[in-house]
C-alpha cells in the first residue's frame, strides 16, 4: 500500500497509534488528559544511507521519541516523518 510519501535518506512515515481512552482501572480520560501518543505504525521507510543502513520495515510498531519528527496532514491524513535515529524501540 502506497501512501504518496515517499520519505529520504535514513527516515521513514509512521502514523501514530490512538491515546488510551481509558486508564488500567477503567475510568475514561477526557481530550486533556490523554497523553500523547509514542507509539506508532510504520508506513514508508527510506533506503537508509551508508553511515546508517534502513533497520526498520513497513508494517512495524515502534516507540518514537516524544519531541521528534515533523507533523505533516497529507490527502486528509495525519503523519509524522521521523528520523530512524529518533526511533527508540521496535514492539515485538
Amino acid at each position: 500500500m502506497s501512501i504518496g510519501i515517499k520519505p529520504l535518506g535514513a527516515r521513514v512515515v509512521i502514523k501514530k497509534l490512538d491515546a488510551e481512552e481509558k486508564t488500567q482501572g477503567g475510568l475514561l480520560l477526557s481530550g486533556n488528559a490523554k497523553e500523547k501518543p509514542q507509539q506508532a505504525e510504520v508506513l514508508a521507510v527510506g533506503p537508509g544511507t551508508k553511515d546508517e543502513p534502513m533497520e526498520l520495515k513497513v508494517g512495524d510498531i515502534v516507540v518514537f521519541s516524544k519531541y521528534g519528527g515533523n507533523d505533516l496532514k497529507y490527502k486528509g491524513n495525519d503523519y509524522t516523518i521521523i528520523s530512524q535515529k529518533d526511533i527508540l524501540a521496535v514492539v515485538e
